[in-house]
């Protein structure tokens, strides 16, 4: 069964910097897809970026250039580095998993993606 689970939120003032981390465990297809999302409250879910199992990213273009998506050395941690923020950052932010490829230059819709975090909240103050 696949488990994944986030770290790393908290309470940030604007132009800060933080890090989140998503562990995951279990099996996922060799061929898989980990994204990040995020949801504002009374607003639907939004893609942040996402990262196949080769290594590629695409990331959504309210975030680009100022967070950056990894892996760990084992690959069973997805690591997502939010630098600058901003108060229209505050989000509960999600890690999500498939068990197929990612797409090129889209992250894809929420129900695309079978295995979910919990959730993490960042909120940026101003």
């Amino acid at each position: 069964q696949v488990q994944l689970m986030e770290s790393g939120g908290g309470s940030v003032q604007a132009g800060g910097s933080l890090r989140l981390a998503c562990a995951h465990s279990g099996v996922i297809d060799s061929s898989h897809c980990m994204a990040w999302f995020r949801q504002v409250p009374g607003k639907g879910f939004e893609g942040v970026v996402s990262m196949s199992s080769a290594g590629s990213t695409t990331y959504a273009e309210s975030v680009k250039g100022w967070f950056s998506v990894s892996t760990n050395d084992a690959k069973n941690t997805l690591n997502l580095e939010m630098n600058n923020l901003k108060p229209e950052d505050t989000a509960m932010y999600y890690c999500a998993a498939r068990d197929y490829v990612c797409y090129i230059g889209n992250i894809g819709p929420r129900g695309d993606f079978a295995y979910w975090g919990q959730g993490i909240q960042v909120t940026v103050s101003s």
